[in-house]
């Protein structure tokens, strides 16, 4: 009986994290699709992803907890999948009206994911991507949430997402050096970042500075075998 016992437990466990990895793949997808609408966030949601993770992993969020965390970096922007590309690729600002547009993309994208979210347990991602654009002080969207009312993934992915958008070239600025990075996102600990999330952040930052460097490091590579001029480059390296 023992054993018995002990296989269906080894099958359920090994079902479990082959159903794992295909939303984690599925996720990816997902996010590859919508930094394939803009060459400027080409590696976006993969940075994010990948920071947030770092940043769970040093906050000491349980292992399950980090892995919803890394499929919602993947998933975090999917809304802006139905925002026109004359507001994505914009050069210069945003007029008023088209900036309320883009503050739909949180529950466009939350209303997408939920369908599958729901069957596959992963509801508490629906709500880190609805809440990602919230400020700890209460100046953010879609709600207007403040401190703790806010989910606690939602905050990681927000200091995740400020980071990648900032070390990436826009089509209104070049990328921003690192140590200025570190020091805005300090400069906005307790008002539009969680003094928690800044703190784990701040003590892994030459880490995430290392991934950056490694990561523009393998995309200058791929845009060389792709015969890209160095103009070219320039563009697009720090996405």
């Amino acid at each position: 009986m023992r054993k018995i016992i002990n296989f269906f437990t080894r099958r359920k466990e090994r079902d479990n994290s082959v159903a794992s990895m295909t939303i984690h793949q599925f996720a990816e997808s997902l996010g590859n699709a919508i930094d394939a609408k803009d060459h400027y966030t080409c590696s976006h949601s993969e940075e994010v992803a990948e920071v947030a993770l770092l940043l769970g992993k040093q906050l000491g969020i349980p292992e399950r907890e980090c892995e919803l965390l890394h499929i919602a970096g993947h998933l975090h922007d999917i809304g802006k999948i139905g925002l026109p590309d004359s507001i994505l690729k914009k050069e210069g600002k945003l007029t008023g009206s088209e900036y309320e547009m883009v503050k739909q993309h949180p529950a466009m994208g939350a209303d997408i994911v939920k369908p599958v979210a729901s069957v596959a347990g992963l509801e508490s991602v629906t709500g880190i991507i609805l809440h990602h654009h919230e400020r700890f002080d209460g100046c953010g969207y879609p709600y207007g949430l403040k401190g703790r009312k806010i989910p606690f993934g939602a905050k990681v992915i927000a200091v995740a997402d400020t980071l990648s958008a900032m070390a990436s070239n826009r089509p209104y600025r070049q990328a921003i050096e690192f140590p200025k990075i570190v020091a805005e996102i300090k400069a906005c600990s307790g008002t539009q970042f969680d003094p928690v999330v800044v703190d784990a952040f701040l003590n892994v930052s030459d880490r995430i500075e290392d991934y950056f460097k490694q990561h523009d490091l393998q995309q200058a590579k791929t845009f060389e075998s792709a015969g890209l001029t160095a103009s070219e480059q320039v563009v697009l390296v720090h996405q």
